[in-house]
Formats: C-alpha cells, sequence, structure tokens
C-alpha cells in the first residue's frame, strides 16, 4: 500500500494546518503538490515567471517543508513556479534554500526540468514525432522559434527518476497534475489504474469533497483500488463528489490520456467506505507506444494599452453596444488617416463590463445594468504604437455624445491617465504531443545537497 498526502490543489492557495498535521500524524509514505497550470492564461509561461507572490509561496511552502521533516518523506511539487518554465524552478529551489537556512536545516534536493530548445521541437517537427492535438493551431519553424518558453510535461516515470535517487524534495517543472501522484503508487506496484485514476481525483485537493476549499486529502493505493478522505473537520467524500471530479479539466469524463498510456474509468465503482471516505475500484491503465509527451509553448504576440471608462447615464447604459460600434468606426477612421498602420497590424476592443464582457455574443442576460464600464483594449506590434491608438481613443471615450445634436456629455474615468501600458502580451501556440524513445531524453535532473 501506498499513502500519499495532497495537502491542496496548488501551492499559494492556502491550506488547513490542523487538517495537514493530521496527515503528517497518519505518517504518508510521499506528500505530494501541485504548483500551477494553464489556467491563467499565456503570459507566465511566456514570461517564466509565477503566478503567486514570493511571499506566500514561501509562507506555504515552509509548512510543507515543516511537514516532510516530520513524516520523514519525500515532499515532492510539479509545474513549480505556475508554468514549470526552468526559470521557475530555480525561483523556487532559492526559496527552499532560504527556508532551510532559516531553520539550520539540511535536505536532499532534486530539480527536474522539463524546459525545451526550440531546435528540438523543430527536428521533432521535421522527422514526423510532433502530433497536433484538437484544436492545436498551424506551427512551422518560425512559429516554434518565436516561443519564449517551450516545456514538456512529464509524467509518472521522470518522477520515479528523480524518486529513484531518494530526495527529501524534488522541485519540478512542468508535469501533468496526476503525475506526481501517481508516480510512487505505482513505483511500488500497486494497481496502475488506481494510481492514475486516484491521482486524478486527488489532483486538486479536496475540490472532490464537500468542502472544496478545505485543502487536505488522504489516498490510500492497493493492489485492487484506492481509498480518498479529506482531513478537514466536516469535509466529506461521497461517490458523487468522487466520480464527479473526473469531468474537471477533462474532455472525457471516461478516459484521461497520460504519457506512456491512458485510463479508462468505465467500469470504476463507488463505494461509501466510511462516513468521510470513498473507495473506488475497477479503473483500468492501458500503455501505448510509443511514449509521448504533451509541450506547451507560448510567443510574445504584441503590445497591449488598456483604457477604461465608465457610463452612468441610463440612456448612455441602454444604447451603450451602439456607442461602442460608433466609437470604433470613427477611431478606425482616425487611425486610417493619422497613422501609417493598416487595419491588419491593429486589434481594438471595447469590452462591456456589466454587460457582455464576460460571455461576449454567449451572453444570453440583456436585463439594463446601473452602470456599465467600457474597457478598451488596443493591440499592437509596439508599446508605443497601442498607447497612441489609446491616447486617440481617450476623447472619445470622456465625451463622445450618441447624436450629433445633443450636449457633450462627459464620463468617468476611474485613473488619470486612463491609458495603462500592459507590455508585452502572450498567445499559446503550441498544443502538440512529442513521441519519444526514452522518457527522460527530454528532461534533466539536479541534484543538490542544502
Amino acid at each position: 500500500m501506498t499513502r500519499v498526502l495532497v495537502p491542496a490543489g496548488a501551492l499559494g492557495l492556502g491550506f488547513d494546518q490542523d487538517a495537514l498535521d493530521r496527515g503528517v500524524a497518519m505518517k504518508p509514505d510521499i506528500i505530494a503538490i501541485d504548483g500551477g497550470s494553464t489556467d491563467s492564461g499565456p503570459a507566465y509561461l511566456g514570461r517564466g515567471v509565477s503566478k503567486y507572490s514570493t511571499a506566500s509561496t514561501k509562507a506555504e511552502w515552509a509548512k510543507l517543508i515543516d511537514a516532510q521533516q516530520k513524516a520523514h518523506c519525500p515532499l515532492v511539487i510539479g509545474t513549480a513556479g505556475t508554468c514549470g518554465a526552468n526559470s521557475t524552478v530555480d525561483w523556487l529551489f532559492e526559496i527552499t534554500c532560504e527556508i532551510l537556512a532559516e531553520r539550520n536545516a539540511t535536505a536532499k534536493i532534486v530539480r527536474l526540468y522539463s524546459q525545451q530548445p526550440a531546435d528540438r521541437i523543430i527536428t521533432a517537427l521535421d522527422n514526423g514525432t510532433l502530433t497536433p492535438l484538437a484544436g492545436a493551431p498551424h506551427i512551422d519553424a518560425t512559429v516554434i522559434g518565436d516561443c519564449s518558453n517551450i516545456v514538456a510535461l512529464a509524467g509518472a516515470e521522470q518522477i520515479q527518476a528523480a524518486l529513484a535517487i531518494h530526495p527529501d524534495i524534488i522541485i519540478a517543472g512542468r508535469t501533468t497534475d496526476t503525475a506526481i501522484i501517481s508516480a510512487l503508487p505505482l513505483l511500488n506496484g500497486d494497481n496502475a489504474g488506481a494510481a492514475w485514476h486516484g491521482a486524478k481525483i486527488a489532483e486538486c485537493g479536496a475540490l472532490c469533497s464537500t468542502h472544496p476549499m478545505s485543502g487536505v486529502v488522504m489516498v490510500d493505493f492497493d493492489a485492487t483500488g484506492f481509498t480518498i478522505e479529506p482531513l478537514s473537520a466536516g469535509a466529506i467524500c461521497t461517490p458523487q463528489t468522487v466520480s464527479a471530479h473526473m469531468l474537471y479539466e477533462n474532455t472525457d469524463p471516461f478516459c484521461l490520456y497520460e504519457p506512456g498510456g491512458y485510463l479508462d474509468v468505465t467500469g470504476a465503482q463507488y463505494i461509501q467506505h466510511t462516513d468521510t471516505a470513498v473507495r473506488v475500484e475497477g479503473s483500468v491503465w492501458t500503455r501505448t507506444d510509443p511514449y509521448t509527451v504533451k509541450l506547451e509553448g507560448a510567443r510574445c504576440a504584441g503590445f497591449q494599452t488598456v483604457s477604461i471608462a465608465t457610463l452612468r447615464d441610463r440612456r448612455y447604459v441602454e444604447n451603450s453596444t451602439a456607442w461602442c460600434a460608433d466609437i470604433i468606426s470613427r477611431l478606425r477612421h482616425d487611425i486610417a488617416q493619422r497613422t501609417k498602420l493598416n487595419d491588419g497590424e491593429y486589434h481594438i476592443e471595447l469590452r462591456q463590463i456589466g454587460r457582455d464582457s464576460t460571455l461576449g455574443a454567449l451572453e444570453t442576460d440583456h436585463t439594463t445594468p446601473a452602470e456599465v464600464g467600457i474597457m478598451g483594449i488596443i493591440t499592437t506590434q509596439t508599446q508605443a504604437q497601442s498607447t497612441e491608438i489609446a491616447k486617440m481613443l481617450n476623447p472619445y471615450l470622456l465625451h463622445h455624445p450618441l447624436t450629433p445634436d445633443e450636449p457633450m456629455p462627459t464620463f468617468a474615468f476611474p485613473f488619470s491617465p486612463p491609458e495603462m501600458e500592459r507590455g508585452p502580451i502572450y498567445e499559446f501556440c503550441l498544443n502538440h504531443i512529442m513521441a519519444i524513445q526514452d522518457p527522460m531524453s527530454c528532461f534533466e535532473m539536479v541534484v543538490t545537497h542544502v
């Protein structure tokens, strides 16, 4: 049997300290936590930085290091620093060194790097070992070369390679969410289907329970299945909350594809094992060949400047869509007359906050709000160009009337100046899998005694 303690869905989200202490007392074989994902968009991978503050990360990571030293088991984090780039692995390593120094403690640390050189991906494209996933954009050598950062998602095999060194702490670059949980049960010979299925259910901590924000869960893996239990007071796992998590961030509620194979839970049985724990058996793991890893890449897509104004006059609020359309039309005319930019060299959006800025054309609630925020988003190939257009937009957002023969209105800018330069923006441009012969061939490990 293998016992895995999962403190939270991600480092930086917080967790229940009492529940964590309870988990440590239950003598886990490993403590595993995720460090990020692509949920927050491409900027973090593009820039190679973490979404979470250094102070918050250090405070939570220090508690987990304390837990690791009390439990005398490995502590592993996957997708360190939100995006799992080499720079964020090193960022968390530096934080780890600070924490150990402050505690006068020692640790054997493995850094697992997932970042890929562009040349390797271009070679894979040329030799046919790169396969697009559904909805993947068209790529070529130029697109790949434009990527500021490319990562491959490590699976269980790469985490197992790190565990074989017998570390205290593993700081991994980009991994699948499940790999850090499934690796040790698979290494110990527990049921493979259960290892992957339990890892999927536990990846987001207590999200598979009735108290999703409480964080801490314990998963026991064995030869026939797994048992999962939340450790916070009042939290309960039920067959419904556990089975439902297969729907989370997954296009198929019965199949989950991972490096080296896929999980099929069609025949899984979910049983209320205790008042708070659920037992699952019947999951099946199927190996596939060749071994593949998913790639993620981000590149600069231009520069943005954002302006915000607010409308509260009811007539303007009721007619804000027409008002925005007229402004865009007039602004495009001004750009054509006053600059050298062609239509394809810039992009303008006026999003109506409070009306349809989240769903756009999919919005079905057409009630009239008390006020509407108009957010102008200007994207061009240089910061100077986007700010220039935003300044041309400024008088329209402040004074543009609905009709030519009415008194000039004045609207509200929450800031002075209203133009906010966002700098470079990024887009995801790789959604592909790459076939490799050796699971470690595109990953690197560094061992340090701190």
